[in-house]
């Protein structure tokens, strides 16, 4: 067996990419901007375009459009959806939309002659071409495959077939997957979710070498033996990446697989990774409490409105109240607009909200398509009760079933709870244990990785939500 070390292929992690894609979006909106402005100059009567032009005839929130624009792509600095065409035109299209329904807000409730109504309009009509046409290069150029990593899984078990199934229902790929490898004898000459099981510790060198494997992704579950340890020495020593699959996991889903994991990463890994920074606390109660002022003002706007069509439908009350359970498991009334018709529980008996719930009204059904049923718990943030963002409020009653029927429950109450949240803007509404336990795996990602950036992009999303009608 060869080991000698081989030379590095040119390859970008997640975060370059992310990088490559906002820099790009920035360039797009900068060229659309100019072209705004050069047509904008052309059709004015008094000047041509010139740097006095630009000085004098736009007003300062012009400038600021190209960053509105990048703002409204969040969703597509998901490299896995940036990598999808039809994900990236939806994107591009649902900014679109949301950009022109605001500034035809704004053009009819201000005077027309005020707003630069052809600057504007080139600016949205160049950046959705110049970032359509950008998105679909990066698409052709960095999914290339010679910019895939090619990655071999050691280990054939429970762990690496969870991997195949997560790489066999993306597209485009993340990566080429080579095969897997085991010392099973049992397993060996099989296929995994139709990849072929190359080998094992004796001939993972060879398989490196002759697949021209890049990574290797570390799946094994139970004990390593000693040969598979030093064949994996050899392979790192030869340039290889090591990874475990728990990571790439968290890659590829933006999820936590619970169930692939041992019970002391609770303390060992977990609790150490929630640890957050001062300044992002600070920023985080910051945004909490501006966030709440101004929710909480909004409701009032909405308030009248509201509890009409709510007494109007189906009578008193207007609010429901409930209790949940927040950080460290301490219980506080929720206060919510009432969806449900009342007695919806007369039982007493607590029960999980269903994607088509019959104990909705109509009344409610908008409320929560728009989420404007969530408006009140803007007070429970001033409150202190919830944040902005994170995992969803839950009963005490259901916290105490799920944490019984699902490992790492009761983790999510290490952080408030929040009005929106990781796995509300990628999930939504779970209705029985097995969705739950992938709402917890999007709870528990978010309390490991959340800083402010993520807090920003989650609310902006929750946004384009709220104005798509996507609630439930």
């Amino acid at each position: 067996m060869e080991s000698k070390p081989r030379p590095k292929r040119w390859q970008l992690r997640a975060s370059e990419r992310v990088g490559i894609l906002v820099i790009g979006d920035i360039l797009m909106a900068a060229a659309a901007l100019f072209l705004g402005l050069y047509f904008w100059a052309a059709g004015d009567a008094w000047m041509e375009f010139s740097l006095e032009f630009i000085a004098d005839r736009p007003p300062f929130w012009y400038f600021l459009l190209p960053i509105f624009w990048v703002v409204l792509l969040v969703e597509l600095y998901d490299v896995h959806r940036a990598s999808n065409p039809k994900e990236t035109l939806k994107g591009i299209g649902l900014a679109t939309l949301i950009y022109v329904l605001a500034y035809l807000l704004i053009y009819f409730t201000s005077d027309p002659r005020s707003l630069p109504r052809r600057g504007v309009s080139v600016f949205i009509v160049f950046a959705v071409l110049f970032t359509s046409v950008w998105r679909l290069a990066y698409i052709r150029m960095f999914t290339a495959p010679h910019l895939l990593k090619r990655i071999l899984i050691v280990g054939a078990g429970k762990a690496g077939k969870t991997l195949v199934d997560v790489v066999s229902n993306r597209w485009p790929p993340p990566f080429f997957l080579v095969g897997l490898i085991d010392d099973d004898p049992h397993k060996n000459g099989h296929q995994i979710g139709g990849y072929d099981v190359l080998g094992d510790s004796n001939t993972l060198i060879d398989v490196i070498n002759e697949r021209q494997v890049t990574d290797l992704v570390l799946a094994i579950s139970g004990e390593m033996k000693a040969e598979m340890f030093q064949a994996i020495l050899t392979a790192q020593e030869m340039g290889i990446n090591l990874t475990p699959m728990p990571q790439v996991y968290e890659e590829l889903l933006t999820r936590v697989p619970i169930f692939l994991l041992e019970s002391e990463w609770i303390v060992r890994s977990f609790v150490e990774k929630t640890h957050t920074t001062t300044l992002y606390q600070l920023s985080n109660s910051l945004i909490n409490f501006a966030g709440g002022l101004l929710g909480t003002l909004l409701m009032a706007g909405f308030f009248p409105f509201i509890s009409l069509a709510i007494i109007l439908e189906s009578g008193f009350p207007i609010f429901f109240t409930q209790e949940r359970l927040g950080r460290g498991g301490q219980p506080y009334k929720i206060i919510k607009f009432r969806t449900m018709e009342r007695g919806a529980e007369k039982d007493g008996q607590a029960r999980m909200a269903e994607e088509h719930d019959d104990r909705v009204t109509k009344v409610g059904w908008f409320l929560r398509k728009t989420h404007l049923d969530e408006l009140p718990q803007f007070v429970n943030v001033l409150r202190g009760e919830m944040s902005l963002v994170g995992p969803r409020a839950e009963r005490p009653q259901l916290v105490a079933y799920f944490q019984k029927e699902i490992p790492f429950y009761r983790a999510r109450l290490l952080v408030k709870p929040g009005i929106t949240g990781w796995a509300q803007v990628n999930y939504g509404y779970a209705g029985n244990v097995n969705e739950t336990a992938i709402k917890l795996e999007y709870d528990l990602y978010y309390i490991e990785h959340r800083n402010l950036f993520m807090d920003i992009s989650i609310i902006l999303r929750t946004v384009g939500t709220m104005l798509g009608f996507k609630g439930q």
